[in-house]
């Protein structure tokens, strides 16, 4: 695979031979009615690509941020911004306009795309001039038109690309600058080259997924986001399948309707969001999918078979990083497989690394490779590790060993290469020499209380302590039972005592700090219980 031409070429001279594959077929639609064809989605960016050029950017606008919703205009924008070899910012419209200022500034932004009605709806104050798709569409000229639809339809392809430049892109260009969520710090501008994004969308729906034109995406994520820009956004474009877009994900009757009306067949979300779906959306509006795929979030054993019962379709559990283009490895049901593939789906575990991916495990002390069945930090390598975070090459180089990505996370692999995660470093504690793992002892304290998992009401830390180096604590917003008797519990059901927190280590407070997506703020969350509890001597 690392052989193939597939991975030589720029993303925008493989999103043209998508569209003159799918000319006439349908190729996005969105619920605002929007239905294009290969060849409208290509017009229509051309002519974008032109009234940009003329109107607004300036030879020397590396960078240009995007603040769209997910929809096909902002399909058209992306793929406009490759065809005129700009490097895309897609900006968190969910981020306070400070954080959203600092992104902008970070990366040089100058111009930032987006509409009227977005801007109005989350009344950001932005450091960059504004250059609105109402506006541009309104300037278009009959020459525009014409020439994007000569362009599209009938020049040789080899003309085309040419004339566009695009045969001067090295695939090892940065094609977009994505910032992290900032789950454990402040957001950071990772950069993906062409080829990081390409051998991923080679890697998840060609090789493994073996996608074709009569699969329908169904695309409700962020292109903010890597998950929805490579799995929403660049799968579109570079395969056959088509995209049915909703901007929001969690407005359940627009999404299954979307997915139900469109035939959707494949789907790619986070536990947070099936939620949702799965207490508000009947069993047909799901009916059509072959392919649920879950990230951004450890996907629970009773919400996947409660909503396989309910929908039919069994959510299947994957990794990826923005670091990683993001995809890493994902569960694929055995209906999706080929005949003579190796089983590829193993309930407890995040599946097998995508072809062109390659994972180990090392010591987290001396760094030193384990054997299969060991747990240790889970390391990364292939195409699909990213060039660097923007200007911060000492951030950089923290995370990269030997050409492979520090994930942060802690992993074992097993004998069939099946990757389980047990938790992050960033929610481990090491006390008294041995890793004590947050999260566990999250699911054990939420199953004796009897929490259920959608709810957000617990979460489990650690704060500096001078005697044993690391203290446990917990944060909780309500318990039904004294710290004591919970200690108690957990030391008669044999939980390790390392992983007891003390009884004066429970701490209530008003609210759990979230993000956006729904994920913990494990960084606010640390802050938090820092201000609750100082250091013990």
């Amino acid at each position: 695979m690392t052989q193939r031409d597939y991975h030589n070429m720029a993303l925008p001279r493989l999103f043209l031979r998508t569209c003159r594959r799918q000319m006439r077929d349908r190729k996005a639609i969105d619920s605002t009615g929007m239905e294009l064809t290969g060849g409208d989605l290509l017009v229509r960016a051309l002519q974008l690509r032109r009234a940009l050029r003329r109107k607004v950017l300036q030879s020397d606008d590396a960078h240009v941020g995007v603040i769209l919703p997910t929809s096909a205009w902002s399909l058209i924008v992306n793929a406009a911004l490759a065809l005129d070899r700009r490097i895309s910012v897609n900006l968190n419209y969910t981020l306070a306009s400070d954080m959203v200022n600092a992104c902008i500034a970070r990366s040089g932004i100058r111009h930032v795309i987006t509409s009227r009605r977005v801007m109005e709806r989350f009344n950001l104050q932005l450091d960059a001039e504004l250059v609105y798709l109402e506006d541009l569409t309104e300037q278009y000229t009959r020459l525009d038109k014409l020439i994007a639809a000569a362009q599209a339809r009938s020049w040789p392809l080899g003309l085309l690309e040419r004339w566009l430049g695009l045969t001067k892109i090295d695939p090892q260009d940065v094609a977009t600058v994505i910032f992290t969520s900032g789950s454990t710090g402040d957001p950071s501008g990772v950069m993906l080259t062409h080829r990081n994004i390409s051998a991923n969308v080679e890697g998840a729906f060609l090789a493994r997924l073996h996608v074709t034109s009569r699969d329908v995406i169904v695309g409700v994520l962020p292109f903010f986001h890597s998950f929805g820009y490579t799995t929403n956004l660049w799968a579109v474009l570079l395969t056959d399948a088509s995209g049915v877009y909703h901007y929001n994900p969690l407005e359940y009757r627009q999404v299954g309707q979307l997915c139900r009306e469109h035939s959707g067949t494949i789907m790619f979300s986070t536990p947070t969001f099936l939620r949702t779906y799965l207490r508000r959306c009947p069993p047909e509006d799901f009916a059509t999918l072959e392919t649920l795929i879950t990230g951004a979030e450890k996907l629970p054993t009773d919400l996947a078979e409660a909503f396989r019962e309910h929908f039919g379709v069994p959510p299947q559990e994957g990794y990826g990083t923005t670091e990683l283009s993001p995809v890493v490895a994902f569960n694929i049901a055995p209906g999706r497989q080929l005949p003579g593939e190796p089983k590829l789906d193993k309930l407890g575990t995040i599946g097998r690394p995508i072809p062109g991916v390659f994972t180990k495990i090392v010591d987290l002390d001396t760094g030193e490779d384990l054997e299969r069945g060991q747990m240790g930090m889970l390391l990364v390598s292939g195409h699909c590790v990213m060039k660097g975070y923007f200007r911060q090459p000492d951030k950089t180089a923290a995370v990269m060993r030997d050409g492979w990505y520090v994930t942060g996370d802690i992993a074992r692999i097993d004998d069939e290469g099946f990757i389980e995660i047990t938790g992050r470093q960033s929610r481990f504690s090491k006390i008294g020499g041995e890793m004590v793992p947050h999260l566990r002892i999250e699911e054990i304290l939420m199953k004796m209380l009897g929490i259920e998992g959608d709810e957000l009401s617990l979460a489990v830390t650690a704060v500096p302590d001078t005697r044993k180096g690391e203290r446990i604590v917990v944060l909780h917003t309500g318990l039904a039972r004294s710290p004591q008797h919970i200690c108690h519990e957990m030391a008669t059901s044999g939980v390790p005592p390392l992983w007891i927190p003390s009884a004066d280590s429970f701490c209530q407070v008003e609210s759990i700090p979230v993000l956006g997506s729904g994920k913990l703020d494990l960084r606010q969350v640390k802050l938090l219980a820092e201000e609750q509890f100082s250091v013990t001597s």
